[in-house]
């Protein structure tokens, strides 16, 4: 029972729940990206270079042979172009959305620090017996 509470304890943490609710949109994110990237991007890159399909870009290692049950191996260093570009845009937005978070953190005006407490009696007298004493020698 005891490992069921201490698990219960760290999964209902703060941090393992904005965890998961990053993960879980970082995936719909990586959907949006990909489509942006597969749909929108590479399109116009494809037209601009000649009507290239990048996603169809391939190195054939072995040829398919469908009268033998033979696939076809390749290198699809396409889609590996794709990836990167996903990749990077994925990166971008996010330094731009933790860019964003910093400066509102920023902007942000600082706490006033407290005043120093009043000396109590003690540190008072403290402080005085410590004056006549330097004053003596």
């Amino acid at each position: 029972m005891a490992f069921v509470k201490e698990f219960k304890e760290f999964a209902m943490r703060g941090n393992v729940v904005d965890l998961a609710v990053g993960v879980v949109i970082g995936a719909a994110f990586g959907g949006i990206v990909t489509s942006l990237v597969k749909d929108v991007i590479m399109p116009p890159i494809g037209y601009i270079i000649g009507g290239v399909d990048f996603s169809e870009k391939k190195i054939i290692l072995k040829v398919a042979d469908p009268a033998h049950k033979v696939v076809e191996n390749a290198l699809r260093y396409g889609n590996f172009i794709n990836a990167v570009i996903q990749f990077l845009i994925i990166a971008f937005s996010i330094f731009l959305v933790v860019k964003a978070i910093n400066a509102l953190k920023k902007a942000e005006p600082a706490p006033e620090p407290a005043p120093d407490p009043e000396p109590t009696k003690e540190e008072l007298l403290l402080t005085e017996i410590r004056d006549l004493l330097a004053k003596g020698k």
